[in-house]
């Protein structure tokens, strides 16, 4: 029997449109729309030839509705959101590993030193297939929440290996995640602060850090804001009011809704104005991130070194909607105090679409230097491997590095990574890659085959074959070029993603303070003042 629609939350929908009259005039062609949809959702719920799930029905429209937008405007149902508020809350019963959840398993990323995982033996690499008794493939939801219980709780991990199939036993515990995930005073008197992610207590940690640091003697300050994907807005206001006077505009927001246009300013005593300071950027360095690095690079207050940032300056805000549901909303755009946009894409019908060079604005800082708009954060100093491309974060997202580093990991056991050189490590990374099944296709590429397709519904293929043969063996001389050109991006990453598995995070970035382009150039930079200074002017 057809399930009669209960229609009451879209008759609030309505009444929420109407009342915001005073925001937007287009409240009737909202009401017009809403009412068309009604009408259409019952009568296929009432009349489609098979049985239908309203609440499936529901979720497509409403997905297919956001996607013509940008990626942050989001939908999450109840159990979403449930899952949001564990996650946000800062501390969790967990069992210590950052995951990738897939269709059939869940792939073990990271370690934290200590966790319940790393006393169990879990290794990076490891890919969980069964908890307790539930197998990953036969499970329809997000199977990582299953890692997560009660403190105290044992759970039961069975998991493969290098093929071989394995199980352990751990017991959960509250794991508390740090934002500031290393900090140390480098030889030259450098306080070296890594952030990784603005949390509630970001903020705090960061001025904990730097008190320290200081204690022992720092002169100058690297703050490390390297693959931080951002976070609160407030704590990247607080973070850069260590280093900038009270009453110091960070951002502004800008919308079309007239309350969303805000201008947010540092509202304490700063705890040092004159140290010099470098902040260390890349592709993965986002949002809150962006609004650090670019409001002290506009106020002149740092010297900014590394990759261009990744270029997300759209805000978001949480709606809470009926039955426990939410929507996340992208309401406004970000602007650093020079007055220049930090998004570096532009979304056409749901489609991302990168700002090209030649639209890019020109701002000035405080003292009067060229920034530009439109590109995400550029860097005062641009360092090579701290750059990304199209190939670099393709052979990333197909986890091509990653799997390399396992490969290098169950081959060499014990290695001393301190004195970490393989000469053959690009090589053999590219040996890989052409074994595997991996095919990079640059837009360049897909665009010709676009224009074969309409060759060949026009007739006229035939008779350009030749020249599109050819055209085609100059692109695949194109991809080697392109795969020389980034080898420092690559064995920045393959070098990283090795260090991991044998010392965790913290020996990355041991490893990185003796060896990372990036700090030797600010340590370079902070102990020549002349250099320094003019950089700022």
């Amino acid at each position: 029997m057809k399930k009669k629609i209960i229609l009451s939350s879209l008759t609030l929908v309505v009444i929420g449109s109407l009342a915001f009259k005073s925001v937007k005039n287009d409240f009737f062609e909202i009401a017009k729309q809403i009412e068309i949809f009604t009408n259409l959702y019952k009568e296929i719920n009432m009349n489609y030839v098979d049985e239908v799930s309203p609440s499936e029905l529901m979720n497509t429209a409403i997905t297919a509705m956001l996607a013509d937008l940008d990626p942050y405007t989001v939908y999450w149902n109840e159990q979403q959101v449930i899952e949001g508020r564990i996650r946000n809350q800062g501390d969790y019963a967990g069992i210590g590993a950052h995951i990738e959840s897939y269709a059939d398993k869940i792939l073990i990323k990271s370690l934290e030193k200590n966790s319940p995982a790393d006393k169990a033996n879990l290794k990076i690499g490891d890919e969980i297939i069964k908890i307790d008794d539930i197998n990953i493939s036969e499970y329809s939801e997000d199977a990582g929440q299953l890692l997560q219980g009660e403190t105290g709780s044992e759970v039961e991990i069975t998991f493969t290996r290098n093929g071989q199939k394995q199980s352990t036993v751990l017991e959960r515990e509250k794991h508390e995640k740090n934002a500031v995930i290393f900090h140390q005073l480098l030889e030259d008197k450098s306080g070296y602060i890594v952030l990784d992610q603005f949390t509630k207590t970001a903020s705090a940690e960061v001025i904990k850090a730097f008190k320290e640091l200081k204690r022992e003697g720092a002169t100058q300050i690297i703050l490390d804001l390297r693959n931080n994907p951002g976070g609160l807005l407030s704590e990247a206001i607080n973070i850069t009011n260590i280093f900038v006077d009270k009453g110091t505009t960070i951002v502004t927001t800008k919308s079309v809704i007239e309350k969303y246009n805000k201008t947010y300013v540092t509202q304490n005593k700063a705890l040092d104005t004159e140290i010099p300071l470098v902040v260390l950027i890349n592709h993965k360095s986002a949002s809150a991130s962006e609004i650090v690095s670019g409001s002290l690079q506009d106020l002149d207050r740092a010297v900014v070194i590394g990759g261009r940032s990744f270029g997300k300056g759209l805000v978001q805000r949480p709606k809470k909607l009926n039955y426990g549901t939410q929507a996340k909303i992208t309401i406004s755009r970000y602007y650093t105090p020079s007055g220049r946009s930090i998004q570096a894409l532009d979304y056409v019908d749901g489609v991302a679409v990168r700002k090209s060079e030649n639209s890019y604005q020109k701002f000035k800082t405080r003292n009067g230097r060229e920034v530009y708009s439109g590109g995400g954060i550029l860097p005062d100093i641009l360092i090579k491997s701290e750059s990304t491309n199209a190939l670099t974060e393709e052979l990333e997202k197909n986890n091509l590095i990653f799997g390399f580093a396992n490969q290098f990991y169950a081959k060499n056991t014990d290695i001393k990574i301190n004195q970490f050189q393989n000469k053959n490590l690009i090589s053999d990374f590219k040996s890989l890659v052409k074994n595997s099944d991996f095919k990079f296709e640059s837009e360049t590429e897909k665009e010709l085959q676009k224009l074969k397709v309409i060759a060949e519904k026009e007739k006229i293929y035939q008779s350009i074959t030749n020249d599109f043969e050819a055209l085609k063996k100059q692109m695949n001389k194109a991809e080697e070029t392109l795969f020389n050109q980034s080898q420092a991006q690559l064995k920045l990453s393959l070098t990283k993603e090795i260090i991991k598995r044998y010392t965790y995070k913290e020996g990355v970035f041991e490893y990185l303070i003796k060896n990372g382009e990036s700090i030797s150039k600010a340590k370079e930079i902070l102990n020549n003042q002349k250099a320094y200074q003019n950089i700022l002017k």
